[in-house]
């Protein structure tokens, strides 16, 4: 099996020439046993898609052939530079977490396509530990959820400083977010993003504004979230 890593092109100076099948056999399946993890370390209290995950767990195995293909070769390495730049990704911008893994199945094809198997394995057991204790644990979360209250006042109702003494006694923070007109502009519609300093006082809140506003729309709910990206 041996004659299948030798060049049908002649000498070269790539460490293909180098490696013996039982070395990129080795190499292979530990890309395909991390490109398993990187997969489930991505899922693990994640959305996802089929199709990503099955790239993900193959990204490793693409990567080594690349690297034990290019590695000691500046000219295959440059080639290979210029065929990337040529591809056009279609596809919406994935989120952060996604970016991520791309990276770690990219580093675990790195290393086994280098024949560092022993650091491969390393680096998924460490990036798989500290996924599961950052998703599990409250790093990163916001300090106190932010919600979008939308208060609708009439066109004649002069509302600057009509509503911060109910807001300072309900919630702990707040910010004017947006004001526009509505209804062909007759009326207008304020936006607060505000935090609640407990959990059951929006009813109390909200039916305090009413009195301020004319009895007109009180609407009150989480803001939209951005794209995770980086």
């Amino acid at each position: 099996m041996d004659a299948l890593f030798t060049s049908v092109l002649g000498t070269t100076e790539s460490a293909m020439s180098m490696v013996t099948a039982s070395g990129f056999l080795w190499c292979t399946l530990a890309s395909i046993v991390l490109g398993l993890i990187a997969a489930f370390i991505y899922m693990y209290k994640h959305d996802y898609s089929k199709n990503f995950v099955v790239t993900l767990a193959l990204l490793p195995i693409i990567v080594q052939m690349v690297i034990t293909l290019v590695n000691g070769n500046l000219g295959a390495g440059v080639a290979v530079m210029g065929v990337f730049n040529l591809v056009r990704f279609r596809s919406i911008a994935g989120t952060a977490k996604d970016i991520g893994s791309v990276f770690l199945a990219m580093a675990i094809g790195l290393a086994t396509g280098m024949g560092y198997i022993g650091v491969a394995v390393l680096l998924t057991v460490i990036v798989g530990i500290f996924n599961i204790v950052y998703v599990t644990t409250p790093f990163g979360m916001p300090r106190a959820p932010q919600k979008l209250l939308r208060i609708t006042v009439p066109e004649e109702l002069e509302f600057e400083g009509v509503f911060e003494e109910v807001l300072d006694g309900y919630t702990s923070s707040y910010e004017l977010h947006n004001v526009q007109t509505t209804n062909m502009g007759s009326l207008y519609q304020i936006e607060y993003k505000i935090a609640m300093k407990a959990d059951g006082l929006e009813k109390k809140m909200i039916d305090e504004l009413r009195c301020l506003n004319g009895n007109l729309k009180i609407s009150l709910g989480t803001p939209k979230v951005k794209g995770e990206v980086l």
